[in-house]
């Protein structure tokens, strides 16, 4: 039977939920157990997928083709396992989901209410999570604090599924911050005790408390928080500042917080096996040397936007025992006519160009991508940086000049990108462009087969524009190399200039299938090619 830890937060936002909730996964999995995660959002939209990235930050694409919060990413990358379309459930698709039955009549003619029909819905989806993954443990983070009026129906759920399950199958972890209050110079336990007083008061009542401090809390505050709140001292877990988050779930393991779940679970205590972990902060805290990475996008202002790309570049590094910086650059400033590229550029020794929808900052993107073309800078392209690639190489080496894509402009006399077939009717934008996995064969004799080293593999993708088949005679005559095509239905997937150090771009987006013990064959290829354009 599948047993549920599930972490909430109190006082403040930020305390880091995902990474307790993601360290408590790996300390799980390491000692042999299948686990999977999930996180709970509060807000009314059914997906982020129609949220502005500066707002929300990136939306993360699970291999089934949901598009969830970025949370979801920071599990993948942590726990190496793939998430489904059970683990982001937010109150929008609760409701959503709630509304259909009661017009199916599926309720046979009761009044719905958040009692018992939202939360016997909330309470589906957890369990669902579990049977869909085949897991032991479900480790489910409640987005927001203890307070907040969108999580209550959360909360709620959880509290039933504590007093039907009990003990032996529900363990609720609450994160919570001990501030340290300078003049005074201690701890203050108060936001904690008033904390868990809260959760306590909405009938839950918690197995463990992670105290969220610039260092150890000492054994005096550690007794008195759990006296306050009825938590065993043991279970009173510190969650301080550390060099590096990898380090993070070595800090909770010593602290014993998979013992403490396992042992009320009255599971084995299995061996723990953390020796690739171990290596990973090894190499993470003794990087010998730095790279720079100029990342051009149109959402900078939230480097949160990029996440998954920057921890792919990063990872990359790893491997070369290399810290990546980025430089980011806002490609509507390319756009200025007196701009200086070459001093923009001159510090770094690799181009990346990201995803992004719309019209704003493309013409300074496109001159990113010739500058890096023509000047032979490392390269990578990622969906809107694959579009662009192509757009610009056959403006500037075709000699098509006015190629784009429909995105931007409908009627142009060259779209070289230009919408699906299967997309042109579409009305609602949540949940229509092409999601998820797909199958790309890959050329040999090429760059992409060099790095990936097979000529099949499956690739995340999140995008509605695709590359215009009518054009690859022409690309290909000059020089432009398709290296990657879905066979199903003969898109392009890769493409790649092979008169160059490294130029390459993707359809799909590769960052969402990195992890620091595993990087991504693109970025692998990226970063090396930067790191021997340096020397």
């Amino acid at each position: 039977m599948t047993k549920y830890v599930f972490v909430t937060g109190g006082v403040v936002s930020g305390l880091g939920k995902g990474i307790t909730a993601s360290s408590i996964a790996l300390l799980l999995k390491a000692r042999g157990y299948k686990v999977f995660m999930q996180k709970f959002d509060p807000y009314i939209n059914v997906d982020p997928g129609t949220m502005n990235p500066i707002q929300h930050g990136e939306v993360f694409v699970t291999y089934d083709g949901c598009e969830t919060d970025l949370d979801l990413g920071h599990y993948e990358r942590f726990i190496d396992e793939e998430l489904n379309y059970s683990s982001n459930i937010t109150s929008g698709k609760i409701y959503k989901s709630v509304i259909e039955k009661e017009r199916k009549g599926e309720y046979l003619g009761a009044t719905v209410q958040m009692i018992p029909h939202v939360t016997n819905e909330i309470k589906n989806k957890i369990i669902e999570a579990g049977v869909s993954s085949n897991a032991d443990i479900v480790i489910t983070e409640i987005g927001g604090t203890v307070g907040d009026i969108e999580s209550l129906t959360f909360l709620e759920a959880i509290r039933q599924m504590q007093h039907e399950l009990g003990n032996e199958e529900i363990f609720i972890v609450h994160t919570t911050l001990v501030p340290f209050i300078y003049g005074s110079e201690e701890l203050k336990s108060k936001p904690t005790q008033n904390s868990v007083k809260d959760l306590t008061g909405l009938g839950i009542y918690p197995n463990a408390l992670v105290l969220r401090a610039p260092f150890a809390t000492p054994a005096s505050l550690k007794l008195k928080i759990s006296t306050f709140c009825s938590v065993p001292l043991e279970n009173i877990i510190d969650s301080i500042d550390v060099k590096n988050i990898y380090e993070i779930p070595i800090n909770y393991y010593n602290q014993k917080i998979d013992e403490i779940i396992l042992k009320q679970f009255k599971l084995d205590l299995k061996k723990a096996d953390l020796k690739e972990w171990q290596n990973l902060i090894n190499t993470v805290n003794n990087l010998k040397d730095e790279v720079s990475i100029a990342l051009v996008g149109k959402y900078i202002e939230l480097h949160d936007a990029y996440i998954s790309v920057i921890e792919s570049l990063k990872h990359a590094g790893y491997k070369f025992n290399y810290k990546v910086n980025i430089k980011f650059i806002d490609a509507e400033n390319l756009e200025k006519p007196d701009v200086n590229l070459k001093e923009i550029f001159k510090d770094v020794t690799g181009i990346l160009v990201p995803g992004g929808f719309g019209s704003r900052g493309i013409e300074g993107k496109i001159k990113a991508i010739e500058y890096a073309r023509v000047n032979d800078v490392p390269y990578l392209g990622i969906c809107l940086g694959m579009q662009l690639a192509v757009i610009e190489f056959a403006r500037h080496v075709c000699h098509l000049e006015d190629a784009t894509s429909t995105e931007f402009k409908e009627t142009c006399a060259n779209p070289i990108i230009d919408l699906m077939a299967d997309q042109k009717y579409i009305l609602n934008m949540g949940g229509t462009l092409r999601l998820g996995n797909y199958e790309c064969t890959i050329s040999k004799n090429t760059l992409a087969y060099n790095l990936y080293k097979t000529d099949k593999i499956l690739e995340r993708h999140r995008h509605r524009y695709e590359f215009n088949n009518n054009y690859k005679k022409i690309l290909e005559e000059n020089g432009l190399v398709l290296s990657g095509i879905n066979e199903a239905s003969n898109l392009v997937e890769i493409i790649e200039y092979p008169h160059h150090k490294f130029f390459i771009a993707s359809q799909f987006h590769p960052e969402f299938k990195s992890r620091p013990t595993r990087p991504h064959p693109l970025f692998v290829g990226f970063i090396k090619a930067s790191i021997n354009n340096k020397k």
